[in-house]
């Protein structure tokens, strides 16, 4: 209780009571209060960061651990009287209310829970204290727990486990990794020989389309030479069939045989030369008509002999 000259500093708010009675607050600056009439309660407004000492609580599963954290909290200006007049020493009460709420948090989670998800503590004990701290004027910030220390047992179950953890996450890894090595390695196999199947029927197609192209250009070629032949042949004329009937004769005397063959058409054969000599093509046929009895009488001469 202040009374007479007042300095309210800018993190404060004093609360005024008259005879005990309530009549208001008073902002920064300086006040007057008459002693024995008017008394003023300042409260720092300021936020108050207050670690909590370590203590033992029991989780769902029955397993003692210890914890400590921290709490951001302070006074609301709108609610500064709350803090004078509804709770004897708000900072007392802050402080045990954390720790029955903690106790109750953890009470309900196992130690696994409790180990692993401590986001969902500082939150749930944030959102229990702040629902109580309100009537007192007070507003809980930020809850933050520093340490959770389980038995040296439990640990050592803990590593234990965390060891058989590991030594099964590499052993399924290193399973994985075979199988996937064998899959891919049967893929592989099973690719390449439908690479050597597919470069095999390519391979038999290209021939093939060879061989065919190569009958086609043969058959095009004899084709081509017929045409030409013929093409030839149509261009030639009768005395040139005649002289190539000489060297047809001429290749057949060379033969031992003594006997000479005279086709019946030799003198319609001879009718162009007999016409470049100025022979009457009429007297060489009736010339080769007595040359071809006296032939046939020379043949009969050495038949009869």
């Amino acid at each position: 209780m202040a009374s007479g000259i007042i300095v309210v500093q800018q993190y404060q708010r004093m609360v005024v009571q008259r005879f005990g009675t309530y009549i208001g607050s008073r902002r920064p600056g300086l006040h007057f209060l008459i002693p024995f009439l008017y008394h003023g309660t300042k409260v720092d407004l300021r936020e108050r960061v207050t670690r909590v000492p370590t203590q033992k609580y029991i989780t769902a599963d029955n397993v003692v651990v210890d914890m400590d954290f921290v709490i951001y909290y302070r006074v609301m200006e709108d609610a500064v009287d709350r803090a004078v007049l509804e709770v004897q020493n708000f900072e007392a009460a802050v402080i045990n209310l954390a720790f029955a709420t903690l106790r109750s948090v953890i009470g309900a989670m196992d130690l696994a829970t409790t180990l692993s998800e401590r986001e969902r503590i500082r939150d749930d004990v944030q959102i229990r204290m702040d629902e109580v701290t309100e009537r007192w004027g007070v507003k809980v910030s930020q809850v933050e727990i520093n340490e959770v220390d389980p038995p040296p047992g439990v640990k050592a179950a803990m590593e234990r486990q965390k060891s058989a953890d590991a030594i099964r996450t590499a052993e399924i890894t290193e399973s994985e990794g075979q199988r996937q090595a064998a899959i891919n390695l049967a893929e592989g196999e099973r690719q390449s020989a439908i690479l050597r199947a597919q470069g095999q029927r390519e391979s038999e197609i290209l021939q093939a389309e060879g061989d065919q192209q190569a009958q086609v250009l043969r058959a095009e070629g004899f084709s081509s030479a017929l045409e030409r032949i013929f093409s030839v042949a149509s261009t030639v004329d009768a005395r040139t069939m005649s002289l190539q009937y000489f060297d047809t004769l001429k290749s057949l005397g060379e033969s031992p045989s003594t006997k000479f063959i005279f086709p019946m058409e030799f003198t319609s054969m001879l009718s162009p030369f007999l016409g470049m000599g100025g022979m009457n093509p009429q007297d060489g046929g009736n010339n080769a008509n007595r040359g071809g009895q006296t032939n046939g009488s020379n043949e009969d001469g050495d038949s009869r002999n």
